[in-house]
């Protein structure tokens, strides 16, 4: 599943061009995929302007002009095309022969038709991912989002919230306790792993047990690293691009992630790769040192 920068360089290019467009038409294979009460459709997505393109943890949210938002969520393999009417054409999301062939293809599930006669697909070849329409004011009380915490970006991610979310997890591994969901929003093994390295955590160590000055480290390797990845357009350079089409770089800068049998760039010790909460994990033995070690 893509982690929270790859998302957000979806949003960012989503941005570039579906605000100001009409929704004419849609079409759909697979009602898994587009779970809607057809009325509802045909009164507020059927004729509806596109405002913006949000996003909340790993989720999509295109808001309409009435006061509806469709709900995205990309999953394992979900990709968005754009095809233009003058040829212009881009993808994002999970590569394969969807993003430059014609379509709609085999895995293409919903199709968006706009006024100017270009296209949005969702295409998605396990079926998992999803697009909902909710009115906009009741986005907010998704059980997903009620659960979801702070953006790690945004201003709600104080330390002290930090410190506030983490208790609620004294005794359960430091690695498991930031990659749960309602601790802080998008975090995936990668920068979970990356932030570690930096704070100098062994991801084992037990909440209770890390001292508060690490968990402030803690609290900016996780912004640092996500905003870092931002910036190279994600980090999934096997399965992922974003909407111009290029694979993210941010690998390339990793310190920890996919570099067992290499050394540390900080103390040039031999990282190597555990398993902690039930996730490959790479540590450098030196540099995250366990707690009673």
């Amino acid at each position: 599943m893509p982690e929270l920068p790859e998302v957000e360089t979806v949003r960012i290019g989503l941005s570039k061009y579906l605000p100001g467009k009409t929704i004419v038409a849609i079409d759909f294979d697979w009602p898994k995929s587009f779970p809607n009460d057809p009325t509802q459709v045909k009164k507020y997505l059927i004729g509806s302007k596109i405002l913006g393109v949000r996003r909340r943890a790993k989720v999509l949210l295109i808001d309409l002009d009435t006061d509806y938002t469709l709900v995205i969520h990309l999953k394992m393999t979900g990709q968005l095309v754009y095809r233009a009417g003058s040829g212009e054409r881009w993808g994002a999301g999970h590569p394969n022969d969807s993003l430059i062939g014609e379509l709609p293809d085999k895995s293409t599930r919903v199709t968006l038709e706009f006024s100017n006669s270009d296209k949005l697909y969702f295409n998605d070849q396990r079926k998992f991912g999803w697009v909902k329409l909710y009115p906009s004011v009741e986005v907010p009380e998704i059980d997903f989002f009620k659960r979801v915490g702070p953006e790690p970006l945004g201003p709600d991610f104080t330390l002290a919230e930090f410190h506030k979310r983490l208790a609620r997890h004294s005794k359960t591994s430091i690695k498991a306790a930031i990659l749960d969901q309602s601790t802080v929003a998008g975090v995936g093994n990668i920068y979970a792993d990356e932030s570690l390295h930096m704070a100098k955590i062994h991801p084992a160590t037990k909440v209770g047990e890390v001292p508060s000055a690490k968990i402030a480290k803690l609290h900016e390797a996780i912004k640092y690293f996500l905003q870092l990845s931002i910036d190279h357009g994600g980090s999934s350079d096997k399965n992922y691009v974003d909407a111009d089409g290029n694979k993210g770089s941010y690998l390339k800068f990793a310190q920890v992630f996919r570099r067992e049998g290499q050394q540390c760039p900080v103390c040039g010790s031999v990282i190597e790769k555990i398993r902690v909460a039930g996730r490959g994990t790479h540590i450098c033995p030196k540099c995250q040192k366990p707690a009673r070690a």
